[in-house]
Parts: structure tokens; sequence; C-alpha cells
């Protein structure tokens, strides 16, 4: 069985000031688009059976900036429906209820920790027949495609609090003497052509 790569969409306004963001359909920023583009270079030469994304604008453009065919848009993939909390950063849901944390307590409104564990399930089986074909794409949004990855070694959807994702970063799932692993994680776009650093893009912050 062949690997998932996973793609967390560029930068919008919303995620560069941390609020989550959810079904509000945002365009990418100018930096997003330039991360999306970088992608094109780190996936030069790679071949998917299949490329899945969100629905969403922000995962649709950051796949086509990124060189990708996308074969199929499906809303298993779209965010954690943040509900009553679109919109806000969690600095200012914690003035209201200190304490509070996505990954166990969900979202009034929207969705809980296990709906959307459930909702990444489903996505997980609809991989499992391509992966018998090759290697798969996966373009998608911060917290969905970290209980996506949770998912896929056996961890709850609340182990997804412990892998960071940041915006354009690129991960990789697949298998280690028959069990499902984490290959890769939170692995940053390459510097735009020109850039004079090297080594590691700047990491950008965590974000929602």
């Amino acid at each position: 069985m062949s690997e998932i790569l996973l793609v967390r969409h560029g930068e919008t306004t919303w995620s560069a000031s941390r609020r989550h963001t959810s079904y509000t359909d945002l365009e990418l920023t100018p930096d997003g688009e330039r991360q999306a583009r970088a992608l094109g270079s780190a996936l030069a030469g790679r071949r998917f059976v299949a490329v899945l994304t969100s629905p969403r604008t922000r995962a649709l453009r950051t796949a086509q900036l990124a060189g990708l065919t996308v074969t199929k848009s499906d809303e298993d993939l779209a965010e954690w429906n943040y509900g009553e909390y679109e919109g806000r950063t969690t600095a200012e849901i914690h003035d209201e209820h200190p304490g509070w944390s996505v990954w166990s307590d969900g979202c009034p409104g929207g969705e809980s920790p296990s709906e959307v564990g459930e909702r990444l399930d489903r996505m997980l089986a609809k991989l499992r027949p391509l992966l018998d074909r090759g290697p798969v794409a996966v373009v998608g949004h911060a917290h969905s495609l970290r209980v996506l990855g949770a998912r896929w070694v056996g961890l709850p959807p609340s182990a997804g609090g412990l892998l960071r994702l940041d915006t354009a970063a690129l991960s990789l799932l697949g298998h280690e003497h028959g069990r499902r692993v984490i290959l890769r994680w939170n692995q940053p776009p390459p510097p735009p052509a020109g850039n004079a650093a090297t080594g590691m893009a700047a990491e950008s912050t965590a974000r929602h």
C-alpha cells in the first residue's frame, strides 16, 4: 500500500491573525499564493493516482498553484466546523471560557472531536482503495488534517492537538513493517526562488 501526502493550504488573512476558519471561504493572501507556488518545486516529479481537496477556495487554489491536478473535492476534507467560534481567536474564546480546547470541548453550534473523527475516518476509508494503486495527495486544513494524521495511526481525534501544522506545510503518511506510521510531519515549503536563505524556510506561526 502506498503513501498519503498531506498539504495544508497557504496563508489567508484569518490564518495570519489566528482566527478559526472553517466554512468562511477566504482567498489566499499574496504570501499564501507564494507559499503555494513554492510547493511546486517540492512536488516536482511526483505523480499521484488521485488528488483530493477540501471544497474551500483556499485549498483548491493551493492545489492549483502547487501544480496539482485535482481529481475530486470532498466535504469530508473541510475544516473542523467551529460553529459559534468561527472567526474568533483562541485568546478571545478563553476570555469567556478559560481552559477551552477544541481538542476536548469541540465548538458550540459546530462539531465535536468525535464528529470530526468520524468524518476523517470516512475519508480514510475512501482513500484505502486508491492507495492500492499508488500515492495520493490530500489538500486541506490545519485541524482536519491533524485529526486525519492522528486517526491514520490509530489515535483518538484529540491526539491531533499534538501535531502542529503550519500553512503550506507538507506531511507524509505511510507504512513501516506493515504498520501505519507518520513518515514526515509539518515540513515547510521551500524558500522562494532567489531567496538567499538556506535550509528550512522561515518557520510560520501555527495558525488555525
